[in-house]
């Protein structure tokens, strides 16, 4: 019997607020242990919460970022549970009424369109970490991250494959970052993924029995555990058994997943409405405002790329992959106004400069400005292709604009008509004998021709003028 596998994933975004969700501590990351802590944080008897502004308002531009239905009527409710790193007890989610509803995120797979629809999306506070130390055998709780902003996205169970679930986390990361609400780092522990799976017969539609893998922290984590569990849970099925439901945790020493403990329900939290914060009743208006201040989105500006600037899937992908990166091609673009030469000369040479530095785009030395100018003086044929690469290295090393190292180092390309005729006509004249041999049908003794002619001048001669010319004054000598 073939399977069918049904992934969906439950995706935690930190956000990138100041203070956390609803006290004033600093929601900072690097802190020293229990730095950023309060009444709140910890838990203590009369410490009420207040509810961060901007919590909401990045809830609200993920939602519409995400093609969801904002829920003008949402609040927060107390999901209890015992563990050390949660003083309360409970942690403030919210449950039976989100923020966000019924939206769905577009992927391109592959070359074609894929959506992923979007059950959900939720405030809530994040808990602290456990630090395990093997040399006492002991653990210690650091809170600085307990209260942090959460948003926890839920996918519809429409995910298909390992592969399908990486490009759905990536593209939620992608989005987040385009909108500026999380940085989306997974080593950070800014974005962390759990993951639903289960198997069904093909053709069927009633779901199988699922397992969950929590706390994945990385995008080849998130694959290679669901690669493990499907596997696992197919050798489950092929051999007449039961998969049973449980949590898992991945083992990322082999690869493996193993039970973590049996699998919750939403009963065994005992939800219920928390009475320290009152239900949110949102404006018209206020979603509006949000909704104005949406940046184009990665989709829009990839669609914008393909069909407006003509540009290949390929290159599309890597500029868009982040905002800065496609902000830098616009910007670029409005020097030289040449999509191709543009796109080449970012994810080729500059790119490829600052990856092996181990450098990021803001850390570039060539500015936009410079690098459009720098294209340009190919395009108006003032330096050569060739030449260009020089002028770049120069650039990266030293900052300085390209009009001003062209001139310093004397490239201007030679393109005087009068001067090059006069060599040309002085090769042709010492090189009687390849004359007669292209003559004769050797073509290919024409770029022996171009070659005297750029070596003369040193490489300066304009590559276009020189083949213009040379193929007139051969054609004159037949």
């Amino acid at each position: 019997m073939d399977f069918e596998v049904v992934i969906g994933l439950e995706v935690h975004l930190q956000l990138a607020t100041k203070s956390k969700i609803f006290c004033s501590s600093s929601a900072s990351f690097g802190g020293e242990p229990n730095e950023y802590i309060d009444p709140v944080t910890f838990g203590l008897p009369g410490a009420l919460p207040v509810l961060n502004y901007k919590v909401l308002e990045y809830g609200i531009k993920m939602g519409l970022a995400l093609n969801c239905e904002i829920n003008r009527f949402n609040r927060f409710a107390r999901k209890h549970y015992f563990y050390p790193d949660l003083p309360k007890g409970y942690q403030i989610s919210q449950f039976e009424e989100p923020l966000c509803e019924r939206g769905r995120l577009d992927l391109f797979i592959n070359g074609g369109w894929r959506s992923i629809g979007i059950k959900r999306i939720h405030m809530e506070e994040d808990a602290g970490k456990n630090i395990h130390d093997s040399r006492t055998g002991s653990s210690l709780i650091d809170l600085n991250r307990a209260g942090v902003g959460l948003l926890e996205i839920v996918s519809e169970p429409d995910i298909r494959s390992p592969e399908e679930a990486g490009f759905y986390l990536k593209a939620v990361r992608q989005i987040a970052r385009y909108l500026e609400i999380s940085d989306g780092n997974m080593e950070e522990g800014s974005l962390r993924c759990d993951a639903n799976i289960s198997l069904r017969p093909a053709g069927t539609l009633q779901f199988g029995t699922r397992t969950e893998i929590k706390n994945l922290n990385s995008f080849k984590n998130v694959e290679k555990a669901l690669e493990y569990e499907i596997a696992r849970q197919h050798k489950i099925l092929k051999e007449g058994g039961k998969v049973v439901q449980e949590t898992m945790t991945f083992d990322t020493s082999n690869l493996t997943t193993r039970p973590l403990r049996s699998k919750e329900e939403s009963s065994d939290y005992r939800y219920f409405p928390d009475p320290d914060l009152p239900p949110l009743v949102l404006e018209e208006s206020l979603i509006e405002s949000i909704r104005q201040e949406l940046p184009s989105l990665p989709n829009e500006r990839l669609k914008t790329l393909t069909e407006g600037f003509g540009l290949s899937e390929y290159d599309a992908l890597v500029l868009t992959a982040e905002k800065a990166s496609v902000d830098f091609f616009q910007a670029v673009f409005d020097v030289c106004n040449n999509a191709k030469l543009a796109s080449n000369w970012i994810t080729s040479e500059l790119f490829g400069r600052l990856n092996k530095e181990g450098k990021e785009l803001k850390d570039s030395p060539i500015t936009a400005l410079a690098l459009g100018q720098l294209i340009s003086l190919i395009t108006d044929e003032v330096i050569s292709g060739k030449m260009a690469k020089s002028v770049f290295d120069e650039m990266y090393e030293t900052g300085e604009s390209p009009d001003k190292i062209v001139e310093k180092k004397g490239l201007r390309q030679l393109d005087n008509e009068d001067d090059l005729l006069k060599l040309i006509t002085k090769i042709l004249d010492a090189n009687v004998d390849q004359l007669a041999t292209y003559f004769g049908g050797k073509d290919r003794v024409f770029g022996f021709f171009v070659g005297e002619v750029m070596k003369e001048t040193k490489g300066s001669a304009n590559p276009k003028k020189v083949n213009e010319l040379l193929k007139r004054e051969i054609e004159k000598r037949r």
